[in-house]
């Protein structure tokens, strides 16, 4: 049986926003400084950054965490360390300054929250890269970004689709 690193990258990044989320929950309005929003025009600038690590309850972060753990242990494994910070970190962050730009262009003032579009960008990645895999994986991004809001929760399916198109498109420099 073959030996498997617990401590990876991937883990760290883990256990720093489960961290960055105990300090959210536990400050006054931290959703709001670490969320994405109006803020961050005002002078927040590290927001794109941050609200990956900001979540919105413990299933949202259980979640996110759970998929980061399958795909970015993977990337990391697979690909290396260096692909995986460079895909999740500028990726996340291109892909929340889009999906900033995209609430602002539609008239959304919403708080955006979570590592899904970082993770999504993972996923794009992944999808570009295996094409056995890719079919499912977009399936699985449309069912997580549609499903929900037809429920009539408050999930950026925006950021989802947006994350998906930047992971595919960082995934031809990797290739």
């Amino acid at each position: 049986m073959q030996n498997e690193k617990l401590i990876t990258v991937t883990n760290i990044i883990i256990l720093i926003t489960v961290i960055m989320y105990i300090i959210q929950i536990n400050m006054p309005n931290g959703s709001l400084y670490l969320g994405l929003n109006m803020f961050f025009l005002e002078g927040l600038w590290y927001q794109p950054l941050s609200t990956m690590f900001a979540h919105g309850g413990v299933g949202h972060i259980l979640m996110n965490m759970f998929v980061l753990f399958q795909f970015g242990n993977m990337i990391e494994k697979y690909r290396g360390v260096k692909a995986l910070l460079v895909l999740y970190f500028i990726g996340g962050i291109i892909t929340s300054l889009l999906s900033f730009y995209f609430m602002q262009a539609i008239g959304m003032n919403n708080n955006l929250v979570g590592a899904s579009g970082a993770i999504c960008v993972l996923l794009g990645y992944v999808a570009l890269i295996d094409t056995y895999q890719r079919k499912g994986i977009i399936t699985w991004i449309l069912i997580i970004s549609v499903a929900p809001v037809l429920i009539g929760l408050p999930v950026a399916w925006y950021a989802h689709l947006i994350g998906l198109a930047v992971g595919f498109v960082m995934g031809k420099f990797f290739k």
